[in-house]
């Protein structure tokens, strides 16, 4: 099998018409269900992502099977391609926007998941910042959209016809889609002000969302995703993590 991405705890394979996700010994067993699971509920919605088509052990590693794109990424198609940098932001937000048009009941609930990581922090943030933070979440409003919880370039592949399928579905929830956007603008940030910024306005045009709302979101996304310990990202997203910024 040809190596397509290596990470700390899977490895993912091509295997003729198939993506092998193979994952460590490590891995909770629990975790590779559940993403395997809410992958084939994210499949029910229509939304063009690869068919999952099975969940096995490879060598005695817990692997998922499925659906191999033939492509580029859109990040790839970003970067060889500078000129057409508002057609592929377009197409990416538009992508989003139908992720977000979606509803899928049964998968998990994007508040309690951040709740569950904003609790975790206590050797990162302090037990005052935590409250805040566990407050304005409590404030937002309460919907229940498909949320990717990762959604960005790198995660959306562009087939030979050009057809767009998106990929990685290990953190999708349903809830707030301005949280979804916030984790997106922050994505982008890491790399790139001047596109993050581009992306939100564009992304609150389409939408008819006011900046301001997904910016509520940022200290909140921020804190939930320091629990990854990244290097690289820690103290970008401890400079989010400040809840008095946007009030």
């Amino acid at each position: 099998m040809e190596v397509i991405t290596k990470r700390a705890e899977k490895t993912i394979y091509r295997d003729g018409d198939n993506a092998v996700k193979v994952f460590s010994e490590k891995y909770p067993k629990s975790d590779i269900l559940n993403e395997a699971l809410n992958q084939s509920r994210v499949e029910e919605t229509g939304l063009p992502i690869p068919a999952l088509k099975s969940v096995s052990v490879v060598d005695g590693e817990w692997a998922i099977t499925m659906e191999y794109v033939e492509g580029k990424t859109l990040a790839e198609l970003m970067k060889e391609n500078p000129d057409k940098l508002d057609e592929y932001l377009d197409q990416f937000v538009d992508l989003q926007v139908e992720v977000q048009s979606k509803k899928c009941p049964l998968l998990n609930k994007l508040k309690d998941k951040m709740n569950r990581k904003i609790s975790s922090l206590g050797s990162q943030i302090d037990a005052t910042t935590r409250y805040e933070l566990h407050t304005r979440l409590e404030g937002m409003p309460k919907h229940n959209k498909v949320c990717h919880g990762d959604f960005n370039p790198s995660n959306i592949i562009i087939d030979n016809e050009g057809k767009a399928h998106i990929i990685d579905w290990s953190h999708v929830t349903q809830g707030n889609a301005a949280a979804d956007a916030a984790r997106t603008y922050l994505l982008f940030a890491l790399k790139d002000k001047v596109l993050a910024d581009k992306y939100l306005d564009l992304f609150c045009k389409k939408t008819d969302t006011a900046k301001q709302y997904v910016q509520q979101w940022l200290p909140i996304v921020a804190a939930s995703q320091l629990v990854k310990r990244i290097p690289g990202e820690e103290d970008f997203l401890k400079s989010w993590v400040d809840v008095v910024d946007y009030q």
